[in-house]
């Protein structure tokens, strides 16, 4: 038993020097909206899906640090409000409706996130002010139907 025991904390201490990459790229073109959707954005969404990540404790130590890494990659990869400008406007508002959707379905923030930051869970009111939000961001100029591009 002893010996499993001092196996593990070996183990433990020889995964910490596995590198992960934390990092916070510049912000080229951040998210253009009004305040109380930046602060519920900022909040709730902006550690996984921009280039402002605060990187807490658990995040560098493993195996949480490699779980933390892979979320911000990939939430990164599917939306950036640190590149957000840069998206063509078709994928801008495309965007704007896919966020409201996972919030309303609690598909976002993710569960594990919510466990440790409490303070990011959606309330009905927010949810009520990002689809007032969406409802102009998430619109088509005149002129544009659905299916013209492709997108995303």
């Amino acid at each position: 038993m002893k010996k499993i025991l001092i196996g593990l904390v070996v183990l433990f201490a020889g995964i910490q020097f596995v590198p992960v990459e934390r990092t916070n790229p510049p912000v080229t073109q951040a998210i253009d909206a009004p305040p109380a959707v930046q602060a519920i954005l900022d909040r709730s969404c902006a550690d996984c899906h921009s280039n402002q990540t605060r990187w807490p404790w658990y995040s560098r130590v493993a195996p949480a640090s490699w779980l933390v890494a892979k979320d911000v990659r990939e939430g990164r990869e599917k939306l950036n409000f640190s590149e957000f400008g840069d998206y063509p406007e078709r994928r801008q508002r495309h965007k704007v409706s896919e966020v409201l959707e996972e919030v309303e379905h609690g598909e976002m923030p993710l569960k594990p996130y919510l466990l440790i930051h409490r303070d990011a869970k959606v309330s009905e009111p927010e949810i009520e002010t990002l689809r007032a939000w969406v409802a102009v961001a998430g619109e088509a100029p005149r002129g544009e139907e659905e299916g013209e591009s492709h997108e995303s």
